[in-house]
């Protein structure tokens, strides 16, 4: 299996013991989350009763030697502006968030697993 970049909900599924979303992720040689899915999860954490609870978790997540945090850079701005403005032009906008997402896996290479139906507009993106 080739290496993966989850979006948020994947890791909340596998956090919640989803056992189909846990056999993939066993499967996966490296796993990758990127900044914005972090941002994503803390918003949730702090709207939440188990803040300290979930920061653990996370952090004990990142730190396990198959996971991978990838950051935006300005290549990865370049990503998000084609994706962007391609999407634009077919009529298909998607989250802001989503398209970050997107150009982080376009950057890397990574096949994107997550439950989210609109990546699918993403031209070539490769989708788990």
């Amino acid at each position: 299996m080739k290496n993966l970049l989850i979006d948020t909900n994947i890791y909340t599924d596998a956090l919640n013991g989803k056992v189909d979303v846990i056999k993939v992720l066993q499967r996966a040689p490296k796993i990758s989350i990127c900044s914005i899915s972090i941002g994503e999860l803390l918003s949730g954490f702090k709207a939440g009763s188990k803040e300290d609870k979930n920061r653990e978790e996370l952090e004990e997540f990142l730190d396990s030697p198959r996971v991978q945090l990838h950051t935006i850079d300005e290549e990865t701005a370049e990503f998000y502006a084609e994706i962007k403005n391609g999407l634009r032009k077919k009529g298909k906008p998607i989250p802001t968030n989503e398209i970050w997402i997107a150009s982080i896996a376009l950057q890397h290479g990574l096949k994107l697993y997550t439950n989210d139906r609109h990546f699918k507009y993403v031209p070539g993106l490769m989708l788990v």
